[in-house]
């Protein structure tokens, strides 16, 4: 066994079912040894890019980290977008890497950057291999890491003659980390707290979906939590199906970039004395956002503690496995009466109009997707559309970039995500400035055969950007580029596509889409001056 023969067995080892990976001479060994594997599937991507997007939705999707593979220089460039991504929304990433031999390391050769110090500002952790044996403790390291909360991206650098060398070791056993019970006196001050407030809010985070995902039941418990206080419940733009939006305690999404809009839409936020912040990141959404003036109390109830701003004034820390501290919380709040149930009414006057308004879409979208289906979506002003008003009834199933917010995010990511969860529909809901940026993996789709629907809002700009120049300087400029057919785009990459052109077409292409085998792309064009009503009250 050579040492890319063990580091695939250290993979197998972790749970790996795909490795997404654009091959290189450095890596040529590790790319063989991936090909022999009878339980790692090698996806071979179009883009580095490409790979660490889909390495960060399936990591966000499942129970172990998602891995991207590419060799040195160019190819580790390329993937630092999506790595830089998964570390700052808290996704689980491996990032593999090839390099240079050990010989040349040290002087400058051909295509050698240094990959781990470039690395390091976007990872948790990151080390090279040199010690043949040194492997499984380097890979269980690597995964270790980017599963501990806040989770994210490590990076393993694993030179081209290391590659090869004959290797004795074994992969490490593997053990879970579950999070210890809060403290008893921490869930007492917690509760204290909000039965003495006067108009007590939970606002939740993206870690309750990702203890979630790793398997310890955090949306159960919260769920059972909300249901017995009754206490008034928001969440941000990447909690989406925490809390059912059908509840009666569950209030709209909030994550406006944009000091005092979501205050203005949230009347129970901005009168709010005290908010129950559950697995809030604060990257998410700033505190300073919702708490201009720090006069909110907050207490913080996460597997971590709470970080320090000065706007996140906290109030009581209930640290410890997020299921565990709301259920143990529960029975000592006093329950609110139920509040009057925010309408969010995707139906309005003019919504038959064309090109379409954004909401439309979000509209039909809706009703063509089941409550399990997963919407991935991409960087623009589409995005803020859907994560407002898209009602979403279940956990990890609007995927949205909000920590990094990197276009071209959608198609490579619904693509991990079929393949991740094969049993459901998979939509890509992009603008058409952030779908070109990786439109070249509609091939990868197409030869995986993955049952896609790309969703392109077509408006011929940069919407969001537009949007906030008017709002701030009265004008706008720099924003708008030329489009190709995108139907003809699609058929060039042998998959269906299909143009809407009136209202009343999207939900019957959206269907048909759907309904077909393979992937598809639905065009709709749509109205950009709907942007400046971003900001808009619910």
């Amino acid at each position: 066994m050579n040492v890319a023969q063990l580091v695939v067995a250290c993979l197998e080892n972790e749970g790996v079912r795909h490795v997404f990976a654009l091959p290189g001479e450095e890596t040529l060994a590790l790319g063989l040894a991936l090909e022999d594997s009878a339980k790692i599937t090698q996806v071979v991507v179009r883009h580095e890019q490409g790979a660490a997007f889909m390495a960060d939705v399936a990591g966000r999707l499942s129970s172990y980290p998602g891995v991207c593979l590419a060799t040195l220089g160019p190819g580790a460039t390329n993937l630092l977008t999506g790595v830089a991504d998964a570390t700052l929304d808290g996704a689980p990433v491996v990032a593999l890497t090839g390099q240079a031999g050990l010989e040349r390391i040290h002087k400058r050769s051909h295509q050698y950057v240094d990959v781990l110090g470039m690395f390091a500002p976007v990872v948790k952790w990151g080390a090279r291999i040199e010690l043949p044996d040194g492997a499984p403790e380097v890979i269980r390291t690597a995964f270790r890491m980017a599963r501990l909360e806040r989770p994210g991206a490590t990076h393993v650098e694993l030179p081209e003659d290391v590659a090869e060398h004959e290797a004795r070791g074994a992969p490490i056993p593997v053990h879970r980390t579950r999070y210890a019970a809060a403290r008893d006196d921490a869930i007492e001050a917690a509760a204290k707290a909000i039965n003495d407030a006067s108009r007590p809010i939970v606002l939740v985070g993206n870690g309750v979906l990702r203890r979630e995902a790793a398997g310890h039941g955090a949306v159960a418990a919260l769920r059972a939590f909300v249901a017995r206080t009754q206490l008034p419940t928001t969440h941000t733009f990447m909690a989406k199906g925490a809390l059912d939006d059908r509840e009666p305690a569950a209030l709209p999404a909030v994550g406006l970039q944009r000091a005092g809009a979501d205050l203005a839409a949230l009347p129970e936020l901005a009168r709010a004395d005290l908010v129950v912040c559950v697995g809030y990141d604060l990257i998410e959404w700033a505190p300073a956002l919702w708490n201009p003036r720090a006069d909110k109390r907050v207490v913080h109830v996460d597997s971590r503690p709470a970080e320090i701003d000065a706007s996140y004034v906290v109030a009581t820390e209930v640290v410890g496995e997020i299921a565990d501290s709301l259920a143990a919380l529960a029975p000592l709040v006093t329950p609110r009466p139920v509040a009057v149930k925010h309408a969010v009414d995707l139906r309005i006057a003019g919504d038959a109009a064309f090109p379409l308004w954004p909401r439309r879409v979000v509209a039909d979208l809706r009703a063509a997707l089941g409550d399990e289906d997963i919407v991935i979506s991409d960087v623009g002003a589409h995005k803020v559309w859907l994560s407002r008003l898209y009602p979403a009834h279940a956990p990890n199933t609007v995927i949205v970039a909000n920590g990094f917010a990197p276009m071209g995010i959608a198609l490579p990511g619904a693509i991990a995500a079929k393949l991740v969860k094969p049993e459901r529909n998979v939509v890509a809901f992009s603008g058409d400035g952030g779908f070109l940026m990786n439109v070249q993996e509609l091939e990868t789709a197409k030869r995986l055969g993955v049952s896609i629907v790309c969703v392109v809002l077509v408006d011929g700009r940069y919407g969001v950007i537009e949007a906030n120049q008017q709002r701030r300087f009265g004008r706008s400029g720099g924003v708008e580029f030329g489009n190709p057919d995108f139907v003809q785009l699609a058929r060039a990459f042998g998959i269906r596509g299909e143009a809407v052109a009136s209202a009343d077409e999207l939900l019957p292409a959206l269907r048909r889409a759907l309904d077909g085998d393979g992937p598809a792309l639905v065009a709709v064009p749509i109205d950009p001056r709907e942007n400046a009503k971003l900001g808009d009250a619910f």
